[in-house]
């Protein structure tokens, strides 16, 4: 690549690193071992030139040349256009079903910088380190590189609460291209998204920190403990609603049963609806509540309005219609947020619809946690 950075600044946490050397230990012995990803487009590995390239991948490819006595098995869990909200929901399914020895975050150019994704990040993070297999935790902050924007300060809190590692790309890759030393299109196409050499030096700040890991593996370090949630933390045990895990009443809403066949084929296992007027209600349990539809590039699309138990004056407007270019989107719109706990009713009604739809309503889920 031919770029120079200073990979040793991008370490900004230290943390407990007892499970990461545990890990190393036990993977030098051979075995087999999980490594799984979880994050948004830049961990499912969006422009670069193939799966490969992807700085997951090479992190991955990191651990098997390391470790040639394991057999490492991946786990490409990034879903573009999400957050650590849709994370929370969806990370027992694409990740810790499959029992990971290892798990990196990655949500840092997804989430705003605010305190309610600080509460989401802290309940995917909690479910992930407070799994039975205990996997080795490893956070990753990227930062888009046109305007410096990310979510790392709030996710740092809760990295440096928990005294997890944690790597900075504002801090290692971003210094670098404000100075003209990189710059940013040699690296971005999009000043977010890395391409190929964005996503080698992303995978050489991570690799470099598990290299120092490595070579002090063997000094002692007493396991972390389990703190008591520094947020309200009503996201730990969020769960989705899909169309194979509930049953609403449905008035002109269509199960889509296509089969998934891959993490981010998310497009399935909701429901269609194409005419006005049609109706879909879900009784749910929780504190939060939302609901999670397509956003389409393909216009005209249909208008849909969300009705928590009743409250027709507070309507939400789910509007189909995505106004970006880059492709549709798995769009999260939140109706409730620290209510009071117990059941409600959520009625998702097609309040607009055109002759010339290009695309029917698509409600992927709806997402409750408490």
């Amino acid at each position: 690549m031919g770029y120079e950075i200073h990979a040793d600044k991008g370490f900004v946490h230290r943390g407990n690193l007892y499970r990461l050397k545990q890990l190393m230990k036990r993977a030098s012995q051979g075995g087999r071992m999980t490594m799984a990803f979880l994050g948004g487009s830049i961990t499912q590995g969006s422009v670069s030139t193939q799966d490969t390239n992807c700085y997951a991948y090479l992190v991955y490819d990191w651990f098997v040349k390391r470790f040639p006595r394991t057999a490492f098995t991946y786990v490409n869990a990034g879903v573009g256009g999400t957050t650590s909200q849709f994370g929370a929901a969806r990370v027992e399914e694409d990740v810790l079903l499959y029992k990971p020895d290892f798990v990196c975050i990655e949500f840092s150019v997804n989430d705003e910088n605010t305190d309610f994704f600080k509460e989401t990040y802290e309940g995917l993070v909690r479910r992930v380190y407070g799994n039975i297999c205990e996997p080795a935790v490893l956070l990753v902050h990227n930062i888009r590189y046109d305007t410096g924007e990310s979510a790392e300060e709030k996710h740092r809190e809760i990295g440096t609460y928990y005294d997890l590692p944690s790597v900075s790309m504002k801090a290692a890759i971003y210094p670098e291209v404000v100075s003209g030393a990189i710059k940013a299109y040699q690296i971005t196409p999009d000043g977010l998204h890395p391409n190929t050499d964005g996503h080698g030096l992303l995978a050489e700040v991570i690799t470099g920190f598990l290299d120092k890991v490595y070579i002090r593996m063997q000094e002692e370090e007493q396991p972390g403990g389990r703190l008591k949630p520094l947020t309200a933390n009503a996201y730990e045990h969020a769960r989705r609603y899909q169309n194979h895990n509930s049953t609403p009443v449905c008035e002109g809403f269509t199960a889509d049963n296509r089969f998934k066949k891959y993490v981010n084929d998310m497009f399935r296992c909701g429901y269609t609806a194409c005419d006005k007027g049609a109706r879909i209600v879900f009784e749910v349990e929780g504190t939060e509540i939302a609901v999670q539809y397509r956003k389409s590039v393909k216009k005209p699309a249909p208008v849909a309005v969300a009705v928590l138990d009743g409250d027709e004056e507070h309507a939400v407007t789910l509007d189909a219609n995505f106004e970006e270019t880059w492709g549709d989107c798995l769009f999260i719109t939140t109706l409730a947020h620290h209510i009071e706990p117990g059941r409600h009713t959520v009625e998702i009604r097609l309040e607009e619809t055109h002759e010339n739809d290009a695309v029917p309503f698509y409600l992927a889920c709806v997402i409750t946690s408490m």
